[in-house]
């Protein structure tokens, strides 16, 4: 009896080393001063607004307030929907059934993450979240960065979005599939052959009492607080620059082809607009190519600046410096290989 009982643990255990421990690269949990900051940060912000609204009369400050708030306003649904879908990953999906679902091959299970990102309605807030959950649970990096960079360009939601904003280009939609989740594979692979475990920081969990639900509702809680402080970061960012860069710099280099398709690529990262309202913005830039609105579409979604804050804070910032340019690199070269093709 003794016997039965000792093969039936050494089972056990041989099954949690399938995936790394709990600990593994993790962080501790914030204390409970974090929760009573933001509230602090928010009553701050309630008060500001009543006692000096109306010294903020400037034309300038109102467009930077309104482009923060429409950034803010338009990412938290969906970083929200992530951050509840990491957490259900967290608490009701086991480990081991990671190992079961991707190919046991990792150069094989990019690919495949990355075609999973098409199921999922979400933007690219929701991605990091649900990204990093995976990566907790045992899925190889590389995978997981896939499905971040795939989701919140090839969904269903997504790409219907663009054929509606540009109803006499059907081929804009399957080039921004095409294109998207090629870059998406592209990218987990060179991570997967490159990338070193020590610049990329897996985030802590927390676990509660090992109730299920306790621990949904920590490992919720503590993700919308660590993110959401870095979607603020990356909102005042991009609403900066939006009131900053004038237009007329815009129109003075839509008519050189390379120049207009870097600068659609560099003001997609500048605007930070969710990926499912990108398409429209795109269609009205009338004065530029199709290849360049193309690079638009591909790379805000991979490449904004609340998404790198978002990504520097939940993987570190020795992870966003190498992650961002790649990405950035391979999905303006891409663009230009299928907008050249297909438009």
């Amino acid at each position: 009896m003794f016997e039965l009982r000792t093969d039936s643990r050494s089972a056990w255990d041989d099954q949690d080393e399938a995936v790394p421990p709990d600990s593994w690269g993790r962080r501790a949990s914030p204390g409970r001063a974090l929760p009573w900051g933001f509230a602090l940060v928010v009553v701050l912000l309630v008060v500001g607004r009543f006692t000096l609204a109306s010294r903020l009369t400037a034309p300038a400050l109102q467009t930077w307030a309104t482009v923060f708030v429409a950034i803010c306003v338009q990412a938290l649904p969906f970083l929200v929907f992530g951050v509840a879908l990491s957490a259900a990953i967290t608490a009701f999906v086991p480990a081991s059934f990671w190992s079961r679902a991707l190919p046991r091959n990792p150069a094989v299970a990019v690919p495949v993450a990355g075609v999973a990102g098409a199921v999922l309605p979400g933007c690219e807030c929701a991605s990091v979240p649900v990204a990093s959950g995976l990566m907790a649970r045992g899925v190889t990096p590389a995978a997981a960065l896939a499905f971040l960079l795939a989701s919140p360009a090839i969904n269903p939601v997504v790409l219907v979005a663009t054929a509606v904003a540009f109803p006499g280009q059907p081929m804009m939609a399957v080039a921004r599939f095409g294109a998207s989740l090629l870059v998406a594979v592209l990218v987990g692979w060179l991570w997967l052959r490159f990338g070193r475990s020590e610049w990329l920081r897996v985030p802590a969990r927390p676990h509660g009492d090992g109730r299920k639900w306790t621990r949904f509702g920590e490992a919720m809680r503590h993700d919308l607080l660590h993110a959401g402080g870095f979607l603020i970061v990356g909102g005042l960012a991009a609403a900066t620059l939006n009131v900053a860069v004038p237009r007329e710099w815009l129109t003075a280099v839509a008519d050189v082809p390379w120049l207009s398709v870097l600068v659609m690529a560099l003001l997609a990262v500048l605007l930070s607009i969710c990926s499912e309202a990108d398409a429209f913005v795109a269609a009205s830039m009338t004065a530029f190519s199709p290849t360049a609105k193309l690079a638009f579409l591909v790379v805000g979604p991979m490449v904004d600046l609340k998404l790198i804050a978002l990504q520097a804070g939940t993987f570190g910032r020795a992870f966003a410096v190498r992650f961002v340019p790649l990405t950035f690199a391979l999905a303006v070269l891409v663009s230009i290989v299928f907008g050249w093709s297909l438009l």
